[in-house]
């Protein structure tokens, strides 16, 4: 049997306007063929976890499992219309945005979640000093870590606006947003090198605990791929994400662009 879940419009917002990251400003990102600056994929996802944790709540945040696709920009100030359709305990996701399939993902809740031990991802510091980005810079099987992130407080109030969240579990059990998750695995690329412009374009997140608003939050991330496509250089990452060095909050596997070619127009 399948339904359909009433349908989630947020009014989208460029977080990264001022970023390192300069395909979220409006200038650089037309040099690359986009029409302006873009709204980052991991706040995107953020939009599509919405679905998933209002058809599960708190059981989701605790093991859910999420995987998305990002395949045509959201832009800042645009409505991006989030479905969900359920068949067989999958959720099928998309996100609409100026009458194109933005983005595509599936939800499903686990029995349970499934274990993993934190001594099985090597804690590695970043880098001592960042150099411009090259292939050598996330080497296959290179190990990589982040500097510390906590969201408390006004800052994690601050998150869920700038996400447009509105669903009360997250203030009511002063729980994190699993979108920040994302975050700290976007931050692993930036942490060890100086990017250029730069695109996030897919993750698969497994939920393993549900993290709290205050945690350290730290990546151990391992590089799978690192390869050439289409004039794009892609890297692969699987990862840990883990609260005060000790409680896995999720097992991430992040794809991006970290050096993307330049429109022909350009």
């Amino acid at each position: 049997m399948t339904s359909q879940l009433e349908a989630y419009r947020v009014s989208a917002y460029n977080t990264s306007k001022q970023s390192e990251n300069k395909i979220h400003d409006d200038t650089v990102a037309r040099r690359f063929g986009f029409s302006g600056g873009l709204v980052p994929g991991v706040d995107v996802m953020a939009y599509m976890l919405h679905q998933p944790v209002r058809k599960w709540g708190r059981d989701f945040l605790e093991r859910g499992l999420i995987e998305a696709r990002f395949v045509k920009p959201v832009y800042d100030g645009e409505i991006a219309e989030v479905t969900g359709r359920e068949s067989g305990g999958v959720l099928t996701i998309e996100v609409e945005s100026r009458g194109e399939l933005c983005a595509t993902g599936t939800a499903s809740l686990p029995a349970s979640a499934p274990s993993f031990s934190v001594a099985d991802f090597s804690a590695v510091e970043p880098v001592a000093e960042r150099m411009p980005v090259s292939p050598s810079s996330y080497e296959v099987d290179r190990w990589l870590g982040t500097i510390p992130r906590t969201w408390a407080g006004e800052a994690a109030d601050e998150y869920l606006t700038d996400i447009r969240e509105a669903d009360a579990v997250y203030a009511q059990e002063g729980l994190g947003h699993p979108g920040l998750l994302q975050r700290v695995m976007n931050k692993v690329l930036v942490d060890n090198a100086v990017l250029g412009p730069w695109i996030h374009v897919g993750s698969r997140m497994q939920l393993l605990s549900a993290g709290k608003t205050g945690d350290e939050i730290t990546a151990r991330a391992r590089v799978t791929g690192n390869y050439e496509k289409k004039g794009h250089r892609f890297v692969e990452l699987d990862a840990l994400v883990v609260a005060n060095g000790k409680t896995p909050l999720a097992h991430c596997q992040h794809i991006a662009i970290y050096q993307p070619r330049e429109h022909a127009a350009a």
